[in-house]
């Protein structure tokens, strides 16, 4: 899978979203963060995630989405618990996935990191289709932004502390490092 001079994902759908914009530094596209997110909590293959990232949202479609009002978030892409991908936002840009973080005494993880998002809760096992398009998404972003290594693919819970569980306990970061190490 190649990703162009803009960001783009070749193969993997695009659903452009207007919850971006520059990054301060292009350059320094430094860190990829795994996030997971279900809409409502703990429902699969709603459209509601989609709606979300879209700004297109009906808040008023379930009980739980009345703090969803006004909220711009976004991710460079999401992963479906089928494997499949759609990418919001290129990589060029800042996607707000990251909200209030640090990583390494760096704040602002917007800034300089890509934020990839599956279909998941903290403690509902990932599907396998989910860890292969994670890991060949994730190896073709280390080839074009190489200061992405495997020591700089994170969790949520680990740029935002206390504040942020996901991918959670569910995710199996030695299966997905594996993976990542087996596509070499």
């Amino acid at each position: 899978m190649k990703i162009n001079l803009d960001g783009v994902l070749s193969t993997v759908a695009q659903r452009p979203c207007s919850h971006f914009d520059e990054r301060p530094d292009e350059a320094d596209i430094s860190l990829l963060v795994i996030h997971n997110i279900s809409l409502p909590a703990g429902q699969f293959g709603t459209p509601f995630v989609d709606e979300l990232f879209m700004g297109s949202i009906d808040c008023n479609a379930h009980p739980s989405f009345s703090d969803l009002k006004n909220l711009r978030v976004s991710a460079h892409c999401f992963i479906k618990r089928t494997g499949e991908a759609i990418q919001y936002v290129p990589f060029e840009k800042r996607a707000w996935h990251a909200g209030q973080s640090e990583y390494e005494d760096a704040p602002a993880c917007n800034n300089f990191s890509i934020g990839i998002e599956l279909e998941g809760t903290d403690t509902a096992p990932y599907s396998l289709e989910q860890y292969k398009t994670l890991t060949i998404i994730s190896k073709s972003i280390m080839q074009r932004y190489p200061k992405i290594t495997p020591s700089r693919i994170v969790g949520h819970c680990d740029i935002a502390p206390g504040r942020k569980t996901d991918p959670g306990s569910s995710f199996n970061w030695p299966l997905f490092f594996n993976m990542l190490e087996q596509l070499s």
